[in-house]
This record gives structure tokens, C-alpha cells and sequence, in this order.
């Protein structure tokens, strides 16, 4: 099966399951059953972003075609057959490090891959602050054409626009929070881009 590159740079471009399993992989030696335990809906990081345990099994897969983990060992079991062992590689640790700094790319990515690199960060005692800037930063000129969009809009594009606005004034103020905790977030928070629509309306 083909493994899905980057065309740009000819890399291994990671889903989210295998941008998971990767980095779970890099924190130590181990087996798909631990992350298909670990990534199952009431696992620990499963409650963040559940993957099947047959997406779990394709990942690791695709990370072994890619090089970025190889099997070690089989570790026999007085039940059932031998487990497969798998450790990262160099590349694969680049890859992991890369991957798990880099921020969303869409806002309705934050949800999903933000939150589960923020806990992957906390599974490493990496602090995560750099990731929360850089997400800001990204997201700063979407706020500012969305907001743009927003005033221009009639009917139910503006209905849809509001939406948007809404969800994305959410998810600054959100990471407003995290970067600077005593900065919380309050009503009176400005929107994306300067006053809310109340403050422009009246």
C-alpha cells in the first residue's frame, strides 16, 4: 500500500492517528494493543480523540513503511500470539518533534489535533506555551477575514459567517487563556478583530 508524501518535500505526511501513535511510540518500546488501549474511547488520550483499534494497526503500518518505527521483537504471551515490539527511529523522532509543535492549520482542527498534542506535551513534561503562540499567530489573519466577511454578509451568509465568528472568537479567547492564564477571559473580551459586533451595531 502507497504511503501518503508530502509532494513539496517528498516526506511522510502523518494523519492525526499516525501523528498519535507515532509520538506515543517515541515515549517508549511498545505494542498495538497498550495504544490501541490508550486511544480507545475511554482511554486516557482516547477521551480526547478516539482511534479505532484498526486505524491504530494501519498506522503502525504506514510508520514502519515509512521508517519512522521498526519492529524489534516479538514478546511471546502465554495467550494468543506474539506481540510485535516497536521502537522509533531517528527519523521518526525528528518526525514525531516536528509534528507534535507544529499548530493546527484550521480552526476546526483545534478541537482534535491542538488538544491532543497539548496532552501528548503534558505526557512528556514539554511545556507547550511556544505551540499556543504559534497557534495564535496562525490564526489571527483567519479571525481578521472572518470578521471582515462577517460585515459585509446579508441573509443567511450571515448567519453562517456569525457562526464562524462566534466559534473562532471561542477559540481565541481559549488560547488567549492558555498562553497567559491571568489574562482568563472575560464578556468584555474583544472579538478576533477590535470591538464585538454589539459595540459596532449600537
Amino acid at each position: 500500500m502507497a504511503v501518503a508524501r508530502d509532494r513539496g518535500t517528498g516526506k511522510h505526511t502523518l494523519s492525526l492517528a499516525e501523528g498519535l501513535v507515532l509520538c506515543l511510540v517515541r515515549e517508549r518500546p511498545t505494542y498495538g494493543l497498550v495504544l490501541a488501549r490508550l486511544l480507545a474511547p475511554d482511554g486516557s488520550l482516547g477521551q480526547i480523540w478516539s482511534v479505532p483499534k484498526a486505524m491504530v494497526y494501519y498506522a503502525l503500518r504506514q510508520l514502519e513503511l515509512a521508517g519512522l518505527i521498526r519492529m524489534t521483537k516479538e514478546q511471546r504471551t502465554s495467550r494468543g500470539p506474539a506481540r510485535s515490539i516497536y521502537r522509533i527511529t531517528p527519523a521518526g523522532r525528528a518526525a514525531a518533534e516536528a509534528w507534535v509543535s507544529r499548530p493546527a492549520e484550521h480552526v476546526r482542527d483545534v478541537r482534535s489535533e491542538l488538544m491532543v498534542k497539548l496532552a501528548l506535551n503534558d505526557r512528556a513534561g514539554v511545556d507547550s506555551c511556544r505551540l499556543i503562540r504559534a497557534q495564535l499567530a496562525l490564526l489571527v489573519p483567519v479571525a481578521a477575514a472572518l470578521d471582515d466577511r462577517l460585515r459585509a454578509a446579508e441573509g443567511f451568509e450571515r448567519t453562517l459567517a456569525l457562526w464562524r465568528y462566534e466559534a473562532m472568537t471561542a477559540t481565541m479567547q481559549f488560547l488567549t487563556a492558555l498562553a497567559d492564564p491571568r489574562a482568563g477571559a472575560s464578556p468584555e473580551t474583544p472579538g478576533p478583530s477590535g470591538p464585538r459586533r454589539s459595540d459596532r451595531e449600537s
